[in-house]
């Protein structure tokens, strides 16, 4: 999904940039504030094609927006410094409040099945750490990536039920392999970071993945 919606962008980049060659019409791409689409246009794909955390990209399409507005004189560069703080700081307000609204359900389901948590917790610090669960039975686990990565592998693992990934990466790096059959749930809180997922499974038992981003990254695939 997220290739044909970059595919999309770069043809209508080409349709234009080849017609104004043409002659066949004149759309100026230089306008003022141009620039802002390598804000914009990112952000926007990001927030339809990604799963899990979508705070980051919401706040980078209305700062885009904004500075968009103001190159056009739409609004004062002067108001605009004054509103953009305050704005994002109601919104990631917002986004906690809805989040814990809605996501009742899924704390329900993860406080039942971290009862059966793997007590053993694995952490990266200033380091990395490569855990291959090939051929051993899954039953969730705490992993944290402090300045450092970690790689978790479940593809060859046995999930023989719902299991949770408690994850929690500051200033580092965190991926998750997980199998084709299985449903990935994210739940995330993240801040100056994100936890995505490009697994696409739909059927077979579910991995719940709660993850902490802070100036760090967490990636199912």
């Amino acid at each position: 999904m997220k290739s044909i919606m970059w595919g999309l962008v770069l043809v209508a980049v080409g349709v234009i940039l080849g017609g104004n060659a043409a002659g066949l019409f004149d759309i100026n791409v230089f306008f003022d504030g141009w620039w802002t689409l390598f804000i914009i246009v990112p952000c926007c794909i990001g927030l339809i094609t990604e799963k899990g955390e979508r705070i980051g990209n919401l706040i980078g399409i209305i700062i885009g927006v904004l500075l968009l507005l103001a190159c056009q004189d739409v609004i004062d560069f002067s108001t605009l410094w004054k509103l953009i703080v305050p704005g994002i700081i109601i919104l990631i307000g917002l986004a906690m409040i809805f989040k814990n609204v809605f996501s009742h359900k899924f704390n329900e389901e993860i406080s039942k099945i971290n009862a059966n948590l793997d007590g053993e917790e694995v952490a990266a610090v200033f380091s990395g750490q490569n855990i291959d669960m090939k051929g051993e039975i899954f039953k969730g686990k705490k992993v944290s990536a402090v300045f450092g990565g970690l790689k978790l592998d479940l593809r060859e693992a046995k999930i023989e039920d719902d299991v949770v990934i408690n994850a929690s990466a500051v200033f580092g790096g965190i991926d998750i392999l997980v199998p084709e059959d299985v449903i990935v749930k994210v739940q995330s809180n993240s801040i100056f970071g994100g936890v995505k997922s490009k697994h696409k499974g739909d059927k077979g038992h579910t991995i719940y993945v709660k993850g902490s981003a802070v100036f760090g990254g967490i990636e199912i695939k």
